[in-house]
């Protein structure tokens, strides 16, 4: 093979490896995707926050695996609390811009019946994780998910957290009443959790 159609082919695997990257980051920052709601009745724009009457909150599934510390982590052990489930990456800058909101509003609402959980996505170093953790105050536990694979048991068309960072508000049912599609400030986030604590 010639050195010209080697390079040629260098560079095209490079575009494709580029562009594979690309959709894996879609939505970190001010890209999010967002999706039509197909038969779930809920249409999502780009960087929506979108609430659920109770009636039509859907159930996500069980997500279990170990925590960023290396503990046994499990969606359903926290059924009976309201949960914000948060998708963060320690390489995405909207999710350190939100990190101490969520981690304010988490010390806030401890006793008030609220669990604060994340899934720390694509850090394929733990240390990097941690150190997020330790930077913003962050003192609830994380699945560590670095493949993704948590994010992809989501069905599609449902409330399913799509976007880096995204934030789901379960009830104490354990089925989904809020998502978040964009970072949140914390006025926004107590703005989605608030009638859910007072509604208790």
């Amino acid at each position: 093979m010639s050195q010209t159609r080697r390079a040629s082919r260098r560079l095209a695997l490079l575009a494709a490896g580029a562009a594979t990257g690309a959709l894996l980051l879609t939505a970190c920052g001010k890209g999010e995707t967002g999706s039509a709601g197909g038969d779930t009745k809920f249409v999502q724009g780009t960087g929506q926050i979108t609430k659920v009457a109770s009636g039509k909150r859907q159930t996500p599934p069980d997500l279990s695996g170990k925590s960023v510390e290396g503990k046994e982590l499990k969606l359903s052990d926290y059924k009976g609390k309201i949960v914000v489930l948060n998708v963060w990456g320690s390489w995405c800058s909207p999710c350190r811009a939100e990190a101490p909101n969520l981690a304010k509003v988490a010390k806030d609402t401890e006793g008030k019946g609220v669990q604060f959980l994340g899934i720390n996505t694509r850090d394929l170093d733990k240390a990097n994780a941690k150190a997020f953790e330790r930077n913003y105050g962050v003192t609830y536990p994380s699945f560590y998910d670095p493949s993704g694979k948590l994010i992809l048991k989501f069905p599609k068309n449902t409330l399913s957290p799509q976007a880096i960072p995204s934030t789901l508000i379960l009830d104490k049912d354990g089925k989904i009443a809020v998502r978040a599609l964009k970072e949140l400030s914390e006025k926004e986030l107590r703005s989605a959790l608030d009638p859910l604590i007072e509604a208790e």
